[in-house]
């Protein structure tokens, strides 16, 4: 069997890393073909797919669907973390191994971001700097700021990241409050954190950090209901995925003085799963949101560790090996 024989191929079926020069080293290395594509819908990831053996995919949508369709496909590598763009229950009942990168790829890049986006909303770092060059030369343009030390800044989840921001949190002198039902609160005061309720958390806290995976459960988390729950001084920080905040509710939130400022890395809509984007979201006409481009997660290092770890996957399934981070269990036969 050589490697142009269905099976043998590994598809990028969308990145936005400028070359695939990491994973073809890696693909071509172990003996198989690697195709590049830039799929955004998943009759794209079908049409671009159809002799493929491994599947990379950072946005594009792997769902049951294209999952039926693509009869030689035996692993689905992410890369990233979060799997909600690929049908794992899909995938398991076809046999498909699907793979991840453990949380530690990107964890210090996210925590940092998280705290930077923090403080530059807390401290209007981006008001003062908008301001300032439109000749504004005047600290009441930020007008108003509020100490930190006191504060309470609140977690939602309590995974790796949440920690990393934890640690970093505590030098601002916030007392720290976290809400996370897949983690023993004997855990999470062993980090002298407190454990709350959801509730307790929305209601109480002057900051709040969304680090929490998006799922079914937790899509549109933030809606208005929730939001009208929150200080009207409080500030919102998203570094997960976007949809758990309902943008609309937000504008209307930030609009109306339900709460006092937002920090997103990420929106709704999720502009790096479309084709032709455009910057029409009314959240980028508000002075009290930042928003980053799905930025956090983000450095040369982090890069190129995820780009490594999911080539490496696939190849290790194709060549039949087990994964080192599987996703989904599949049966002695699959």
């Amino acid at each position: 069997m050589n490697r142009t024989d269905p099976g043998r191929t590994v598809l990028i079926a969308d990145s936005d890393f400028g070359d695939v020069d990491i994973e073809r080293a890696i693909v071509e290395g172990a003996g198989l073909r690697l195709v590049a594509a830039q799929c955004k819908s998943e009759d794209e990831v079908i049409e671009a797919g159809r002799e493929a053996g491994g599947i990379l995919t950072q946005y594009a949508r792997v769902g049951s669907r294209a999952i039926d369709a693509l009869p030689h496909c035996r692993v689905i590598a992410r890369y990233g973390t979060g799997v909600d763009i690929v049908d794992v229950a899909a995938a398991t009942r076809h046999g498909v191994q699907v793979t991840n990168a453990p949380n530690d790829w990107c964890a210090d890049e996210v925590a940092d971001h998280a705290v930077a986006l923090w403080l530059a909303a807390a401290r209007k770092i981006c008001r003062y700097d908008g301001a300032t060059r439109r000749g504004e030369w005047h600290w009441k343009t930020g007008r108003p700021v509020h100490r930190l030390r006191g504060q309470v800044l609140g977690l939602l989840s309590f995974g790796v990241i949440a920690r990393l921001v934890t640690e970093r949190a505590r030098a601002f002198g916030v007392e720290v409050w976290a809400h996370d039902p897949f983690v023993d609160e004997s855990e999470i005061r062993a980090r002298q954190v407190r454990p709350v309720s959801f509730d307790a958390l929305v209601e109480g806290v002057d900051h709040l950090v969304v680090q929490a995976p998006l799922t079914p459960q937790t899509h549109h988390t933030f809606d208005r209901a929730t939001l009208r729950r929150m200080k009207p001084t409080a500030l919102l920080v998203n570094t997960a995925r976007g949809p758990i905040v309902a943008d609309a509710a937000l504008y209307e939130a930030l609009t109306e003085g339900w709460i006092a400022g937002a920090a997103l890395d990420d929106l709704e809509e999720e502009p790096a799963k479309q084709r032709d984007w455009q910057p029409g979201n009314p959240l980028f006409e508000l002075p009290n949101v930042i928003v980053t481009p799905h930025a956090a997660y983000y450095s040369e290092e982090a890069i190129g560790t995820v780009r490594t770890i999911a080539a490496e996957e696939a190849v290790r399934v194709l060549t039949g090996e087990p994964a080192r981070y599987p996703v989904n269990e599949l049966s002695a036969g699959g």
